[in-house]
């Protein structure tokens, strides 16, 4: 074990993970202010950031240090393990993963915003924004399991996969509830799949940042 006497600016850059979930939650909290008629309890959250919605302003200042900070935050997470080899293989995959979903999420929903608000997947935009779901759903869904193994064995890192599995509960509550529930609470569950990974991204860069402490350098694999 190699003792840190102080954090370096790394470990502080795990801060960021708080940042971009107070960012997201500001912006799912706020910018429905912005969008008259708009029911949270029923509509998408991606639907205030639609091209036409009319909250989308509010929605870009509000949610900036989301869209930023979610890369960097998984990025230097994905190099401080990587650098430092902590832990197993299977467990820096798991992180190196989930770390390539949110540069997929970033910038693939910045490239293909929905361009009607609550209205119905027809058009290339829409056709395209779906297409980047599907990589980012299966990233996360691996990703998440490959640190819930890596957590069951490895004792080090058993709280990083403890919650991993409660991310991953949560997005599959969020998922399965979205097509079970009534339409007029889809809005509900569609939080529990897009919270999962803003949390679970600000837990990663907690550990970040307090690793600067101390830290286990060595690889098991």
């Amino acid at each position: 074990m190699n003792k840190e006497k102080s954090k370096k600016l790394i470990n502080w850059l795990g801060l960021i993970g708080i940042i971009q979930l107070i960012s997201y939650t500001a912006a799912i909290i706020i910018s429905p202010s912005a969008f008259p008629g708009y029911d949270w309890k029923s509509m998408a959250a991606s639907d205030l950031s639609a091209m036409d919605a009319p909250s989308r302003m509010l929605w870009d200042q509000l949610a900036s240090f989301y869209n930023v900070g979610s890369v960097v935050c998984a990025t230097c997470v994905s190099i401080y393990v990587s650098d430092k080899k902590i832990c197993t293989k299977l467990f820096r995959l798991g992180v190196h993963l989930f770390t390539i979903m949110n540069w997929i999420s970033c910038v693939g929903y910045q490239m293909f915003p929905l361009n009607d608000s609550g209205k119905e997947i027809v058009g290339f935009q829409e056709t395209m924004h779906m297409v980047i779901t599907a990589p980012v759903v299966l990233l996360s869904v691996i990703s998440l399991v490959l640190l819930i193994i890596a957590g069951c064995k490895q004792k080090e890192v058993r709280g990083i996969g403890i919650w991993a599995a409660i991310a991953l509960i949560t997005m599959f509550v969020g998922s399965i509830g979205s097509f079970v529930v009534s339409p007029e609470y889809f809005g509900i569950f569609e939080r529990f799949s897009t919270f999962s990974a803003v949390g679970f991204n600000a837990v990663l860069g907690v550990y970040l940042f307090i690793a600067g402490n101390s830290v286990k350098s060595h690889s098991k694999d």
